[in-house]
């Protein structure tokens, strides 16, 4: 930002000297977010403004219902205002300020009536009226010149992110919940926009970006100043959607206050009410909530879920308790098509959508869909305490539907947990930032990661790896043994017979008990041996009979293996085991290899074979650092020892 821009964001900032006191730090952008708005609408219509008010007074004697295109042709913009207040002429009339600025707002176009009413503004409106305070506020408003002329639209952006950055800072309890920290954002699009660099100065080009959960809109704003720095001439459209009305209003703010359509800045719940849904676009950027819950929208989600993939969900449901991997499918249903130019997005994640779930699981089903579609492109590892409200570990999901054929089923892992310079003083959580040679040094890595995905085995970076898409995935087996039994009478198993529910419940328990006691004793390792003696318990029904088996029945290792009427060996549930397999490697030559030399009874019961996917980052960057010598360790002990008994001696001198 240059010193021109700065000085205008700390004059606005001096505003919050009148509400100390009367507000918390954290409450300041409440005022001064939307007060900048207004003044600056104020500023950007007041050429036209005779002119609207001449029309509506016009169209208003001709009785027309519908004025509002007239209007906004009126004043040369997507909104208006048919009020006869301004902020000049608010602050001639002392003793109702509160009333006439009520009257300003509400004569606004219904969008800009929208962003002011998500504000809140009303309730702060009162509050400063309460406290003494209205008339000085709007009239340090009314001193700050933010005409066009003075002020362009793209420094009015920047003026306006400086605010929301500062507020974002000083209320971090919340901020990580709206507000993503810049050099986050500033990797983040680099990453996603650097293999597309030499597309992006093609003269005229027209590029969709879009964002479903926005925030303040601080990932559109850069992904267009990127486009823009490197093309002037390119045509950005942004698009966004957001569930919270205060962040919402902002967003849009910022859209209006550049110049920008903020129409194309939805309000609502991305998954349930959809903003955008006949759009598609060539960009998409996200750091949706982490391990937000999406217990209310459930209904609607299973519905489109069940439509497959018709819906957006098709690829399968996570659990209840977090929603990313749905913001990542709705924001794939988004893509171009590859033959309309396809699409590239990135989305931040916690380490949980890299391997929760196991096999079959929604989680991995989802993770499963997207890497046999070839659309993961690579993963980023960020360095912890990056963000204001956790210090969790973060990801970069890097994903695209239009890879080089170099590229294809392949996958980048780059590990920048490293890259990292400890910040001068904490933000909440955040006690870590990215230098811009570090972003620097990222991107190039990532995109020398991926001119080498033809070649896995030589990449050019330590902490880059390239893998196949099914190095991802394995076979979940399961691996039975022989149900092994013999056979006995003993006090304890006629107890545990009185106890079964079949039992309890047959007519004839107490006589079927005391013909088991004449049996005390019995013992046998054959089945059929044993059943000759059973049969002294007379015929019993289906239910009492199995009991008995049950009872009488002991797994022993040495006992004899059971079959069913076919034959076929019967598993032994306690003994059942389940293995992950590679997914290019025979189950079969596993088993013989890693199985049989221990348990030459075993076998895998294929109709439980399951698919599965995770992305153990981890443990691929995992480097083994052995243990420090003993002699090493015990001198040291020594010397803490010895430092010890010379600190206690001075004590009790």
């Amino acid at each position: 930002m240059s010193n021109k821009h700065q000085e205008l964001a700390n004059f606005i900032w001096s505003v919050a000297d009148l509400l100390r006191g009367d507000y918390k730090q954290s409450e300041y952008g409440r005022v001064i977010l939307p007060l900048t708005v207004l003044r600056r609408l104020d500023c950007v219509l007041e050429p036209t403004k005779d002119a609207v008010l001449a029309r509506h007074a016009q169209l208003k004697d001709l009785g027309v219902q519908n004025m509002d295109p007239v209007l906004r042709k009126a004043a040369g913009l997507s909104f208006y205002n048919t009020s006869e207040m301004s902020f000049r002429k608010l602050l001639g009339d002392q003793d109702n300020v509160a009333l006439n600025l009520r009257a300003y707002i509400g004569g606004f176009s219904p969008g800009a009536v929208d962003v002011l009413e998500k504000y809140g503004f009303d309730t702060q409106i009162s509050r400063l009226a309460e406290a003494g305070l209205l008339y000085q506020v709007v009239a340090k408003f009314a001193d700050i010149d933010l005409h066009p002329n003075v002020v362009s639209n793209h420094q009015m952006g920047y003026v306006f992110e400086e605010l929301i950055r500062r507020f974002s800072e000083i209320s971090n309890e919340t901020a990580g919940e709206h507000f993503t920290p810049r050099e986050v954002i500033k990797l983040m699009v680099n990453l996603l926009l650097a293999p597309d660099e030499d597309d992006l100065v093609t003269p005229g080009i027209v590029r969709k970006v879009y964002d479903p959960a926005c925030g303040t809109g601080g990932m559109l704003s850069e992904a267009q100043d990127h486009i823009q720095e490197h093309n002037p001439h390119a045509t950005v459209e942004v698009y966004g959607q957001e569930l919270n009305g205060e962040t919402y209003a902002i967003c849009r703010s910022d859209m209006m206050l550049k110049g920008g359509d903020p129409t194309k800045i939805a309000f609502g719940n991305s998954f349930s009410q959809d903003g955008h849904e006949a759009e598609r676009f060539d960009y998409m950027l996200a750091n949706p909530p982490f391990g937000v819950e999406w217990k209310k929208v459930e209904k609607l989600v299973k519905a489109e879920a069940a439509r497959g993939h018709a819906g957006r969900f098709g690829a399968g449901l996570p659990r209840i308790n977090d929603g990313s991997l749905l913001f990542l499918q709705h924001m794939i249903s988004k893509m171009k098509r590859p033959e309309d130019g396809g699409s590239r997005l990135a989305i931040v994640f916690n380490g949980s959508p890299l391997f929760t779930g196991g096999a079959g699981s929604g989680e991995s089903e989802i993770r499963r869909w997207i890497l046999e579609n070839d659309l993961l492109e690579g993963i980023v590892a960020l360095p912890d305490q990056l963000f204001y409200n956790t210090g969790i570990s973060t990801y970069f999901w890097i994903l695209t539907n239009r890879k080089d054929p170099a590229r294809r089923r392949k996958v980048v892992l780059l590990d920048g947990r490293d890259h990292w310079a400890k910040m001068r003083k904490s933000l909440g959580e955040k006690r870590k930032q990215i230098t811009d040679d570090q972003i620097a040094e990222l991107a190039r890595a990532y995109v020398g990661a991926l001119s080498i995905a033809d070649d896995p085995e030589h990449p050019h970076h330590p902490k880059v790896k390239v893998f196949k898409t099914s190095d991802f995935g394995y076979q979940r087996i399961t691996v039975e043994r022989p149900l092994r039994l013999r056979y006995e009478v003993t006090e304890e198993r006629i107890a545990l017979l009185a106890e079964a529910r079949a039992i309890v419940k047959y007519a004839e328990c107490e006589t079927l008990l005391a013909s088991a006691k004449e049996l005390l004793g019995l013992r046998s390792a054959r089945r059929a041996e044993f059943a000759m003696q059973l049969a002294k318990l007379g015929k019993l029904p289906a239910a009492a009979e199995k009991a008995v088996w049950e009872a009488f029945s002991i797994s022993d290792p040495e006992g004899e293996a059971q079959t069913d009427r076919k034959g076929k060996p019967l598993p032994d549930a306690d003994l059942r085991d389940n293995e992950n397999v590679p997914l290019d490697e025979d189950i079969h030559h596993y088993l013989k290899r890693e199985v049989l030399p221990h348990v030459p009874d075993a076998w895998i019961d294929e109709t439980k074979t399951k698919i599965g996917y995770e992305i153990p980052f981890t443990r691929h960057f995992y480097a083994y650092q052995p243990p420090r010598p003993l002699n090493e360790i015990d001198s040291e002990i020594r010397a803490l020892e010895a430092k010890i008994q010379h600190l206690l001696a001075e004590v009790t001198e």
